[in-house]
């Protein structure tokens, strides 16, 4: 008899704590919703303003013909959200990409600068401003119209012959003259038995033959 009064006893207990679980739960439900339906008023209110603002160019068949559209363009609109999703990626890539790019941008200048490119480039600009202030329209279109003789010349100039000969003669102008700064006559008739000075002066002779030639700038003029 005891236990049974005992298991009786257990069993009011635990009813009694799921009454009382179920009772603040009610509670809990209460409170919630004694919250919610104020903002739930609101809401209609806003929904009612909204739709009192379209008026008669709001129908329901536009929204089903709407819903329709969508749930037959879904792959469509899957589509578009996977290719927004790889345009996103690309850009992401393309903002590291841009930062590596504009970093070696400026660790190349700077490697420039060191190493006085710029300052170069600032003499070499100096230089054009130069070339500008000095020649005229005419002296460049006289240039244009003679730079393929220009170039030639500079060809036959910059060939490795040529070069050593202007070096040879420049070293020979160079070398000290006599203590006395006179040549005797004896000794230029000694010289021209030489066969270098012979060959030197018949390329003189020959150079002046080809000046010759040349027109007169006063025969041009005219």
């Amino acid at each position: 008899m005891t236990k049974e009064i005992a298991e009786l006893h257990t069993k009011i207990d635990y009813l009694t704590e799921q009454f009382e679980a179920q009772r603040k739960q009610q509670e809990s439900f209460n409170e919630l919703k004694d919250d919610l339906i104020p903002v739930a008023n609101h809401l209609v209110k806003l929904s009612i303003d909204e739709l009192a603002e379209i008026g008669n160019d709001f129908r329901l068949e536009d929204l089903l013909f709407l819903l329709k559209r969508v749930l037959r363009d879904t792959h469509l609109l899957l589509n578009l959200l996977n290719q927004l999703e790889s345009a996103v990626g690309l850009a992401d890539e393309m903002q590291i990409l841009g930062k590596q790019v504009f970093t070696d941008v400026v660790h190349r200048l700077d490697e420039m600068e060191r190493k006085g490119y710029f300052a170069f480039a600032q003499q070499g600009w100096q230089i054009m401003e130069n070339i500008v202030e000095e020649f005229d329209e005419e002296d460049v279109k006289a240039l244009g119209d003679n730079v393929v003789t220009i170039l030639k010349t500079v060809r036959n100039m910059t060939q490795p012959d040529v070069l050593g000969l202007a070096n040879n003669a420049v070293d020979a102008i160079r070398e000290a003259p006599p203590a006395n700064g006179k040549v005797s006559t004896l000794q230029l008739m000694r010289d021209l038995a030489d066969p270098k000075v012979r060959l030197g002066m018949a390329r003189m002779l020959n150079m002046l033959k080809t000046m010759a030639d040349l027109p007169d700038p006063k025969t041009q003029t005219n």
